[in-house]
Formats: C-alpha cells, sequence, structure tokens
C-alpha cells in the first residue's frame, strides 16, 4: 500500500516529496517538550489544488496528515506521524490582498506576523496579534493564538473573518467574507479556528487590521512583590483604562531577561511592561490613571522609552522569554503551563502558582498577559531525568485543577495538542461525546492530525 501511495504522490509532486531523515526529523516536532516523531514523508505542494489532490489520495488510503507551518507550537500540535506523512506549508507564504482601507487583508497560511507587519508598514495599519514566537498565520488560526496585545485588540478568534480549507476529502472550502459582520448560518470560520489542523488544512486566512496608533508610549514599572505587581494589573482592567498592553515577569524570569535581552537599569524585581495606544491627549490620561494604581500599589518610578528603539527592545525581550529560559542550560527542555482565568481571580491564581512553587523549591519563571487573566509558568528540566518531567506534570496538575475551580481554562492561547487532552477532559467533559461527532462528520477516515485535541 505504502508504494502505491507513493507513487501517486510522487507522480503528483515530482521531486517536492522527500524520505530524507533531516527533512522529516526536521518536520517531527514544534517547540515543545516532546521526542520528535518522524512522518514517512514530507510532501511541499505549491497550490490549493495540489494539496487537495494531496488529501483525497491519503483519505483513499487511510494515511495521517499533519499540517506544519513555521513549527512554533508548543504542545504537540505538530508532532509528526510515524505512520502518515507532513504537509509542508512553507510555499503557501503569499500576501494575496492587502485592504488598507476596508482594515482588512487576506494571506496564505504560511505567512509570518512579522512579514505581514512589514508589508503594511507603510500603509497606516497593522495587525496586532503578537505571540512570543514570529509564528505563521495559518498556524495561529489553527491553534486561537493570541499575544500580549490581546487586551486591547483580542485573539485570533475575534480577527479572522474568513479561511480557505482543505478537507479530508479534498474539498475546498471558503468560510466567512470580508464584512465586518455576517448572520448568514453557522460560523464555520470560528469551528475552524483552534481546531490544530483536526477538521482540515488552513490555507488562506482573512484577517482584520488595526489603525496605527496616533501616539504610542512604553514604560516598565517594578514592584517589591508579585502580590502587588499582580494586584495592579487586575485594578487597571477593572478601571477600564484602555492600555494595550500590561504584562508580567516575576522575579526568576525578569533576572533571565535582564541579561538574556541585555536590559539595563532594572533590578531582579516582579516588573509590569505598559504600552499605551491613542492620541497624546488620551495617552496622557490613561498613564496618570496607571501611574496613581501603581503608586497606590507601592510600584516604583515608571522607567520610559525614549524612543521607537529602545520600546522595540522592551516588548522584543518580552517577546524573548521563552527563548531565554531554554538558553539556561544545554540539551534541556522547557514545560509552559497555559492558564487563563478571569481577572478577578487573577490574584489568587497567580498566588497559588507561586506558593505551589515555592514550596517545592523550583525556580520557575513566570509570565503573565495579566491584562486578560493569561499566565505562563515555564520550567527547564532534563529529559533523561523522569522524575523531574514527573515532578512538573504534577505541579501542572494542581494549577490546571486551579484554574478550573476559579471558573477559568485550560489553555488560553497554546492549544490543546498532545499535552493537554486530559485538562480539556476535566474542562468539558459533557463537549467531548458532541467534539468528536464533529471530528466524524468532517474526517470519517481520522486521517487529519489524529491523536490531537482528543484521542
Amino acid at each position: 500500500m505504502d508504494s502505491e501511495l507513493f507513487n501517486n504522490l510522487k507522480d503528483l509532486l515530482g521531486e517536492r516529496i522527500s524520505f530524507s531523515e533531516s527533512v522529516r526529523n526536521n518536520h517531527s516536532k514544534g517547540e515543545d517538550a516532546y521526542d520528535p516523531v518522524l512522518p514517512k514523508a514530507v510532501v511541499f505542494p505549491n497550490t490549493n489544488d495540489e494539496l487537495s489532490k494531496i488529501l483525497k489520495i491519503c483519505n483513499k488510503f487511510k494515511i495521517p496528515v499533519t499540517a506544519y507551518g513555521t513549527g512554533t507550537s508548543l504542545e504537540g500540535n505538530v508532532v509528526g506521524n510515524s505512520e502518515g506523512i507532513t504537509v509542508s506549508l512553507e510555499h503557501f507564504n503569499k500576501i494575496i490582498s492587502i485592504n488598507d482601507q476596508d482594515f482588512d487583508c487576506r494571506v496564505q497560511a504560511n505567512v509570518t506576523r512579522e512579514q505581514l507587519n512589514e508589508s503594511l508598514k507603510n500603509k497606516g495599519v497593522f495587525f496586532p496579534i503578537d505571540p512570543g514566537a514570529n509564528a505563521s498565520l495559518g498556524g495561529m488560526t489553527a491553534c486561537s493564538a493570541s499575544g500580549t496585545m490581546a487586551v486591547r485588540y483580542g485573539t485570533m478568534r475575534t480577527s479572522v473573518l474568513g479561511l480557505t480549507v482543505i478537507m479530508a476529502n479534498g474539498e475546498i472550502i471558503k468560510t466567512g467574507s470580508r464584512a465586518k459582520k455576517t448572520s448568514a448560518g453557522y460560523n464555520l470560520t470560528n469551528l475552524f479556528v483552534g481546531s490544530e489542523g483536526t477538521l482540515g488544512i488552513i490555507t488562506e486566512v482573512q484577517l482584520r487590521l488595526s489603525p496605527i496608533p496616533e501616539n504610542i508610549m512604553s514604560a516598565v514599572c517594578q514592584f517589591k512583590d508579585l502580590d502587588s505587581a499582580v494586584l495592579t494589573a487586575q485594578e487597571i482592567i477593572q478601571y477600564g483604562v484602555p492600555i494595550a498592553r500590561v504584562e508580567l515577569l516575576n522575579k526568576d524570569q525578569i533576572d533571565i531577561s535582564i541579561k538574556y535581552s541585555n536590559l539595563k537599569n532594572l533590578e531582579s524585581l516582579p516588573t509590569l511592561f505598559y504600552e499605551f495606544h491613542g492620541s497624546e491627549l488620551s495617552n496622557k490620561e490613561s498613564i496618570e490613571v496607571v501611574k496613581e494604581i501603581s503608586k497606590n500599589n507601592n510600584g516604583c518610578d515608571f522607567k520610559w522609552a525614549a524612543n521607537t528603539e529602545e520600546r522595540n527592545k522592551i516588548w522584543k525581550a518580552r517577546h524573548n522569554v521563552y527563548y531565554s529560559v531554554k538558553a539556561q542550560g544545554d540539551d534541556v527542555r522547557v514545560y509552559a503551563t497555559d492558564v487563563c482565568v478571569p481577572i478577578s481571580n487573577l490574584v489568587e491564581c497567580i498566588k497559588y502558582a507561586e506558593n505551589e512553587i515555592q514550596k517545592n523549591g523550583l525556580k520557575a519563571p513566570m509570565v503573565g498577559h495579566v491584562g486578560d487573566g493569561n499566565f505562563h509558568v515555564t520550567i527547564v528540566y532534563d529529559p533523561k531525568k523522569e522524575n523531574e518531567y514527573n515532578y512538573i506534570r504534577e505541579f501542572s496538575n494542581k494549577l490546571v485543577n486551579k484554574a478550573l475551580e476559579l471558573e477559568g481554562t485550560v489553555t488560553g492561547e497554546h492549544g490543546i495538542g498532545l499535552q493537554k487532552k486530559e485538562y480539556l477532559l476535566k474542562e468539558h467533559p459533557d463537549n467531548i461525546p458532541l467534539m468528536k461527532l464533529i471530528k466524524k462528520n468532517f474526517d470519517p477516515n481520522n486521517i487529519m492530525n489524529p491523536g490531537k485535541v482528543f484521542d
């Protein structure tokens, strides 16, 4: 069967199918803690039509298919399947259209957020969803990603207007439209957002854009203790300040980031990064409120980014926190949690995480999109020491249970993948049968990224 399958794929793709071990290894996992799993082959389609024919072939032979973009996922979302093939989307890297007057654009799935914003920089608009990695926009859609500006601009779920998706049987469908609103039938667009390649392969994304703010100002504020920093962020949001970003780095993380990103004039103290978007007048009003709230919680004087270069340095340091933690040792892996809770419960949840960390003697850098109740604890461990991993999983289990107790979710932006399947069952036990029914109807032969999200 394999020989017939691969002969069909070779006839279709010619040299754009690879059995090389190095190529298969490069498409075997994301940036997660899992061991690589090499697929039997990697294919490189150029068009929707080619990908449609690939899926028809794989569906006929019931061969598993994993879609692969930039490989920046963190939950085992793109780990390969040893019985299947991986579809590289690296040739789906074109910006199809930019409609700056309507604040939208259409891109192929492997266009990255940085690539898109580079194309937009002279048009007065930008795309604000910014996970730490320079991820592909198709991957960001598939995992329902967000980032540091979600508190002001929302997440991928609120930014995606429509999609082109190749289904398991090869059918090409288009969802949504360029219109800003619609009541036309079921919302299939949002069904695919967060589906992690289990229902079909996203090849094109229609996105909302935002106008570039007239005035942008960034500042750093440090606190004597973590509780004060988190309470400050909570009060800023509850007060209704239209802040664009409010990001938390705990003592361990800021210590690492100071060294890794060469940050100046900062101490190893719990830290909030602020950014304000608006007019000069509106920003001034917001800044005064944030200053007062920070001061009332014993925050230090603000350290302002004096220019664009300094502002970019601050936010690059924030985006690089995962890589800064990973750089703490050779041959180490990083386990990242991803819980999200209602803003009113954030202080309790982070305090719980911090107490568990201290109780168990862990060095656990923490970073949080605290403006929307989402935070990550990133723990370095040696994969050769099974006891370390088990210990970390125990901590993760406790944190997940606490987040659910506080009416939160097991994943704010990383998705489920392999790592959080048992947690999804805890959060949505009544929904899993319906999810499986949808999966069965869309993909009756279970070829689309099988084993991810749920078994």
